[in-house]
């Protein structure tokens, strides 16, 4: 991270919040990690600057709106990287049970918007639960 470099991170559990916020104290290190406490839904509408890097592992259901915001927020070669895009193989089968299938069918639609946009270079990498590495090649008219 560049000298004057920051991360913000978005954190919706309370309790975690304050843990993170405890260790990032004890660490010294609050002048660089901001944590901000609420559902990140929200949260997002209201952030404005740009990131070079953004990381996404939240609710499944709502990653095609992190992907909305996310190209929002990021500029030239940004990048966004996005955790459990797979979640446990069912993107990439047949999986239609109704206890899963709003994250299912959302993480598909991520992942086709993602890799059908022109102005991104999309890679899934089947690690774990799938990562998906997303480069900006041009944030134009996002």
């Amino acid at each position: 991270m560049k000298e004057n470099g920051r991360i913000d991170t978005i954190e919706k559990d309370e309790e975690r919040a304050k843990i993170a916020i405890k260790n990032i104290k004890e660490l010294n290190l609050q002048n660089k990690i901001n944590v901000i406490c609420g559902d990140a839904v929200e949260i997002l509408k209201e952030l404005e600057e740009k990131y070079d890097v953004i990381f996404i592992d939240a609710s499944k259901s709502k990653y095609p709106i992190f992907l909305e915001h996310s190209l929002r927020l990021s500029h030239e070669n940004s990048l966004i990287i996005a955790d459990n895009v797979l979640y446990k193989g069912y993107v990439l089968g047949n999986y239609n049970k109704h206890k899963q299938r709003t994250a299912v069918t959302n993480l598909r639609k991520f992942l086709a918007q993602a890799k059908e946009n022109k102005k991104l270079e999309t890679k899934i990498m089947e690690v774990g639960d799938g990562l998906a590495i997303i480069h900006v090649k041009n944030n134009i008219l996002f």
